[in-house]
């Protein structure tokens, strides 16, 4: 599967997540979907960033958004993370990275002068229609949340 840009019907595709669902984009096409790449469940700048949807929830859902969380990390520590923090918003479970290479999220980082691939921490608008409106990469959590609900306004 090639990488969408902007634009762009974003093509279907299917992930496990937390709460029993199988997300499918198709199923959720007539609402504003937030699909936010993080790099790990339970660290710090994940944590803060999944907070702060949390605390702006009803907002969103005034909008009609579904936001969605996602990571190259198992059900179980999404289950984990979801439930130490009551996410309001269910955690997709990346680990063969279809989502992550469609979305073209994996990077070279540099960790303590160690180079690995991991996620850019980067989050996706996709219109009721389904398409692509705008999206945001190398995101900083702080101000992130306000610069998404100003492009929804």
């Amino acid at each position: 599967m090639e990488n969408i840009n902007l634009n762009d019907k974003v093509p279907n595709f299917e992930l496990e997540g937390t709460n029993n669902l199988s997300f499918n984009l198709s199923s959720f096409l007539g609402k504003y979907i937030v699909i936010y790449f993080y790099p790990k469940d339970s660290t710090p700048g994940c944590t803060n960033e999944g907070i702060d949807f949390t605390e702006n929830i009803s907002k969103f859902k005034k909008m009609n958004v579904k936001i969605f969380g996602v990571s190259r990390d198992t059900i179980k520590s999404h289950e984990n993370f979801k439930a130490k923090y009551n996410f309001p918003f269910e955690l997709l479970s990346d680990p063969q990275e279809l989502a992550c290479n469609l979305f073209n999220v994996i990077k070279m980082k540099n960790m303590y002068g160690k180079k690995l691939r991991g996620i850019e921490r980067s989050t996706f608008l996709i219109n009721p229609e389904g398409e692509l409106i705008n999206e945001w990469r190398g995101v900083k959590v702080n101000g992130h949340i306000e610069e998404i609900l100003e492009v929804l306004k």
